[in-house]
């Protein structure tokens, strides 16, 4: 049996061709730095949906501006796709933004100031109670005074004479 399905093998090679014409062929200057993250091909290869992730921008706005430019240039974009690909149907395309990358790099920044934010507050614990022992250990200090040197019977070195 097959590893993949018809549709999956068709996907995966639309997404490579499509992300060439992005790259080469599409010359709109309303379009950021535009990658092809996925895409999902209906069973009946009629519809495409084509996941596209816009780098170089934090705005939203900006990923919907580039999705909206590219569903207005699909006929284009089909025609080429068209020519690359020899199918009987060539899918109709939809672009949408792919905002998982986004996501995911926003809870990875979230995790990565809670770490910090809890490493800080441990090195403060940590040195908080390093005082305290310092504390606790000179008042045990000075009820315990070595006087050795002091006694008769002992030079300098502290040897017994």
């Amino acid at each position: 049996m097959r590893e993949f399905s018809r549709t999956d093998r068709v996907a995966q090679q639309i997404q490579k061709e499509i992300a060439v014409i992005l790259q080469r062929e599409i010359k709109d200057p309303r379009l950021g730095m535009v990658t092809v993250s996925a895409v999902e091909v209906s069973r009946d290869l009629s519809y495409a949906k084509i996941f596209i992730t816009v780098f170089n921008t934090q705005d939203e706005d900006a990923a919907k501006q580039s999705a909206k430019v590219l569903n207005e240039a699909t006929g284009y974009i089909r025609s080429l796709l068209g020519k690359r690909i020899r199918a009987r149907i060539m899918p109709e395309l939809k672009f949408v933004v792919d905002n998982s990358l986004m996501e995911g790099m926003r809870i990875s920044n979230l995790v990565d100031s809670i770490i910090r934010e809890d490493n800080a507050k441990h090195v403060d614990e940590d040195v908080e109670s390093v005082d305290a022992a310092d504390i606790s250990d000179s008042e045990e200090g000075t009820d315990n005074v070595d006087d050795t040197d002091s006694e008769e019977g002992t030079d300098t070195d502290g040897k017994a004479q």
